[in-house]
């Protein structure tokens, strides 16, 4: 079979959002039996919820392969790539393949019940029931991720391309009508600021604003400068 020349496929919001999503979803679990790192594990989760939110939207006006216009399979044809997979016969798909493309509904479905069951929990709505469902979203997230990496590891076999770096550069092989024409930089990098505002809200920027007020009512209403004064 003649090689097919590598296109762009993923643009740049895509690929921030799946490392990102990687990156929040994995800190939270390790830190879900932490007491100490508590606030750490809410903000990973809340992250990762606000980045599914996005990806939805995303998936209505993104580029061709982020839609889910473009990976919306049906279970025959799920079943029948698992069997193609299985015989070493495998169709190439430029975007999501069948298999993966439902892996991806789970794990929006999933990590954004495991949100709101957090968000739930820490606000004390629905008491035990509610931790449990957490805790239960959050282990089956965790199967799902396995299972898609599994089969991202045994497709990058079949199909002698690397997905994982396809995740990473953008490209993958594929016809040339069918690469994307516009990578949106400047909304990646949005999406990264976005995150990044967010966690320097709770772990610095608040407390550095209202530190003066804070330490004077400390100091029995010296403001940090008086307090450098007089010691």
């Amino acid at each position: 079979m003649a090689m097919r020349p590598s296109i762009p496929v993923w643009d740049v919001p895509t690929r921030i959002f799946h490392w990102l999503l990687a990156l929040c979803f994995l800190g939270a679990y390790l830190l879900a039996e932490r007491d100490e790192w508590r606030l750490v594990h809410a903000t990973l989760g809340f992250t990762a919820g606000a980045l599914v939110v996005f990806r939805i939207a995303w998936g209505w006006i993104g580029t061709r392969h982020a839609r889910f216009s473009s990976f919306a399979f049906r279970p025959r044809e799920v079943i029948g790539y698992l069997h193609s997979l299985m015989r070493g016969q495998v169709q190439h798909y430029t975007g999501h393949n069948p298999a993966g493309s439902w892996a991806i509904y789970a794990m929006l479905a999933l990590v954004l019940g495991t949100a709101a069951s957090g968000y739930a929990y820490i606000n004390d709505i629905g008491g035990h029931f509610v931790e449990e469902v957490h805790e239960l979203l959050g282990n089956a997230t965790l199967a799902i991720v396995i299972i898609h990496v599994m089969g991202v590891i045994v497709s990058s076999y079949r199909h002698r391309e690397n997905l994982i770096g396809s995740m990473i550069t953008g490209y993958k092989s594929g016809s040339a009508d069918e690469a994307i024409h516009k990578p949106h930089r400047t909304l990646g990098f949005a999406l990264i600021a976005a995150v990044l505002a967010f966690w320097a809200n709770v772990f610095g920027v608040r407390d550095a604003l209202i530190g003066d007020a804070v330490l004077a009512h400390e100091r029995g209403g010296e403001t940090s400068d008086e307090v450098l004064e007089n010691h």
